[in-house]
């Protein structure tokens, strides 16, 4: 709910546990004095930052009473002006001049959420539009804050207008800026590389920034576009937490800033490492929207509201609680060796298993033999696959499995069809020599001539074949940060426009192929983010499959993101990725707790795998809704500890699915025991597996003995009300 009490000039946003409170200034400011617990509306001027007697903070010429910009709680921070902490936007006029100065100009509080025109934005809602002027430029700031009643996250970005005559270029476009009262905070980030993805560090946030981001054309392995500020102590069941995450896929930037009075400024969107965007007489840029989420409840709490949230209002409707593909995927099965008589074999070995989709991998086209060739020549290699890939495909539905394929659309090859006729399209200046990375180069996706060939080359397979299942991969980042399509002065727009001309492709193809089902990958998880997953109900979590390390991966992921958004596969032994052995039945354990699948070669399992394998689907699809729709409660954190464990919670409490690892077993450890969350304390459940029934208060405050187990052996227990 959105309330604007004209009397004291303040808004009111009501969430479902918490309240943002922003005030117009007499001066014409727009100040935030509460973001936090529920709050009633009450005049809370007695928080405007005057006056005070600091020194060297300077005080603005139209302000009357004493007033600096420097300390007070500024929606959108300025540069210069007197506040010298991070500015939510730089704003460069012809004569050089940087300087600006916001203030209120007028509001409107509307029905839905705000059109970004093409970037990744939640639906529905309630949103509250606030239109400041630059005083200092003929720039407008729109600033969107759209809520949801039954949620605790709250949506916003900005949108610079230039109502001047002559162009203005942005050197800084930050969706956001939230200045939070003092005290003593740390952060928590997810950082990480490819195979070992969103690994959780926190650390004291201290006087000073701490400055997250990825200036790599992509959100990245190395860190996630998420950050959490966490009250001292706070932990995973209490104390207060500040979540932020953008839903945006290129080069970011998160930063938060301790002031010396102890408040702390919290900003970030497009990344301005060489960023510029030149905005014309009446033209508009519009920035990337940020989801904050406020907790009273610790982590576990933040966590659970960001999964709703995504669930409800970012991933795709049609499919975000529709049935998931478990799938068997060929790549590390056969690499690239493979015809049409092995894809055969293995879709008879899936379908007997009870798998539903058979995806074929890279290598299915061009000349394309290994990793160095072929990148952009999409249509198929009857040299490998004799008659195309129909044969294959009609073969999978005699067996009941649909079929499913892999692009990498953004990727060229040297040495390819389409790089020989078209080498400008590569991003990089044509005639100097660009960096390789996994023997490709990255596509101009900024150009319309690219995304246009690149739509009809991939509505042709799709067209053309009856394909279920699309795994859309990006395997390597952007160095050059050049278009041969941009003249000069506006090359510093080349990141953002990057992936905007990526979101609209894969639009395209969705709007022209509603049915399929899209998956995201990026090397595994290098494009794990809240925009991607507007376009894809879910995401190759990482290429590192090993148990152990999936645990850790996707413990850190479940922070900001659902289970139901994970990719997770059971994979062959030695990991081709760490060269551990884990237990067969401990890989399907980890990989139940998301979209369930399987990356191995089913010819070569034994009769008790195979077993398995048709056990660990029954027991997907009997808690896939739990995965879902659920509530995750992480119990055992592996960061801290010998053991592993989640419960996921059905929401009317009665039903529950825990599961867990003993990373190492221990001699004489007989007596730990697991304490249970998310149930209710006066329900009576069932434990399947230990043939108990027993009150989820004992359960919660007593517990069960943790199993004996093997190193890197698991445990599941389903839960059930008992009637």
């Amino acid at each position: 709910m959105i309330v604007y009490d004209q009397t004291k000039r303040t808004f009111f946003l009501h969430g479902k546990s918490f309240s943002c409170a922003l005030r117009v200034h007499p001066a014409g400011y727009l100040v935030g004095l509460h973001f936090g617990g529920a709050v009633g509306e009450d005049d809370l001027s007695y928080f405007d930052p005057s006056p005070r007697e600091l020194s060297f903070s300077p005080v603005p010429p139209d302000v009357g009473s004493y007033f600096s910009l420097d300390v007070a709680g500024n929606e959108y921070g300025s540069f210069g002006q007197g506040d010298f902490r991070a500015p939510s936007a730089i704003i460069e006029r012809a004569n050089g001049d940087r300087a600006s100065r916001f203030v209120y100009v007028s509001h409107k509080i509307y029905g839905g959420a705000p059109d970004l025109g093409g970037l990744p934005s939640a639906r529905g809602g309630e949103t509250l539009a606030i239109t400041m002027k630059d005083a200092l430029s003929d720039a407008e700031i729109v600033l969107n804050y759209t809520l949801y009643e039954d949620s605790d996250v709250l949506v916003r970005n900005a949108e610079i207008v230039n109502r001047g005559k002559t162009p203005v270029v942005l050197r800084r476009a930050y969706s956001f800026c939230l200045d939070l009262a003092a005290g003593e905070y740390d952060v928590l980030r997810l950082h990480g590389r490819h195979n070992m993805e969103r690994m959780p560090e926190r650390t004291p946030l201290g006087h000073g920034s701490v400055k997250i981001g990825s200036a790599r054309g992509a959100s990245s392995h190395q860190m996630n576009p998420f950050l959490v500020l966490l009250e001292r102590g706070a932990g995973e069941d209490a104390g207060e937490c500040f979540g932020f995450e953008l839903l945006y896929s290129g080069s970011w930037t998160l930063e938060a800033e301790e002031s010396p009075t102890g408040s702390v400024r919290v900003t970030g969107g497009v990344n301005d490492l060489g960023f510029s965007w030149t905005l014309g007489a009446g033209e508009r840029f519009v920035t990337p929207q940020v989801a904050i989420c406020y907790s009273a409840q610790g982590m576990g709490e933040m966590s659970r509201s960001f999964a709703d949230f995504l669930r409800g209002h970012v991933l795709p409707e049609k499919y975000v609680y529709a049935p998931r593909p478990v799938l068997v995927n060929n790549w590390e099965a056969t690499y690239f060796a493979f015809d049409r008589e092995t894809l055969c074999a293995l879709a008879d070995e899936a379908a007997s298993l009870g798998m539903d989709t058979l995806v074929l991998d890279d290598g299915w086209f061009g000349a394309r033999n290994d990793d160095r060739t072929s990148l952009g020549d999409w249509f198929v290699n009857e040299k490998k696959l004799e008659g195309g890939l129909s044969p294959v495909i009609e073969h999978c539905k005699q067996r009941g499995l649909k079929f499913g394929i892999w692009f990498e659309p953004e990727m060229i090859s040297e040495d390819s069809e389409l790089y020989r006729a078209h080498p400008d399209w590569a991003v990089g200046r044509a005639g100097v020599p660009r960096c390789k990375s996994r023997h490709q180069y990255v596509l101009d996706m900024t150009r319309k001539e690219v995304t246009d060939s690149i739509f009809a080359r991939m509505s042709d397979i799709l067209g053309s074949y009856e394909i279920s299942y699309v795994k859309w991969d990006m395997n390597r980042h952007i160095s050059e940060f050049y278009s041969n399509g941009l003249p000069a002065e506006r090359q510093g727009e080349f990141a953002h426009r990057y992936i905007s001309g990526v979101y609209a492709l894969i639009g395209r193809l969705q709007a022209a192929f509603p049915d399929v089902f899209f998956e995201g990958c990026s090397g595994g998880g290098g494009r794990f983010d809240g925009g991607m997953l507007r376009f894809f109900p879910q995401f190759w979590t990482s290429d590192d499959t090993d148990a152990y390390e999936r645990a850790k991966i996707q413990w850190g992921t479940s922070y900001g993101y659902p289970l139901s958004a994970m990719s997770c596969h059971v994979s062959s032994c030695p990991n081709h990725q760490t060269g551990r052995t884990t237990p067969f039945a401990s890989r399907g354990t980890i990989a139940s707790l998301g979209a369930t699948g399987y990356e191995l070669d089913p010819r070569k399992l034994s009769e008790e795998e195979r077993a398995q394998i048709k056990e660990q689907i029954a027991n997907y699809r009997e808690i896939e809704e739990l995965i879902l729709r659920g509530d995750l409660y992480r119990i055992a954190d592996p960061f801290e500890g010998n053991v592993f464990c989640v419960a996921v919670v059905s929401k009317d409490k009665t039903r529950a699915y825990v599961a867990g690892m003993r990373v190492h077993a221990e001699a004489g450890d007989f007596d730990r025991r697991i304490r249970l969350k998310g149930l209710s304390l006066e329900k009576t459940y069932s434990i399947r597996e230990l043939g108990l029934s027993l009150r989820g208060d004992t359960l919660m405050h007593a517990g069960l003995l943790l199993p004996r187990l093997p190193d890197f052996g698991t445990w599941v227990w389903h839960l059930s009300e008992k009637s």
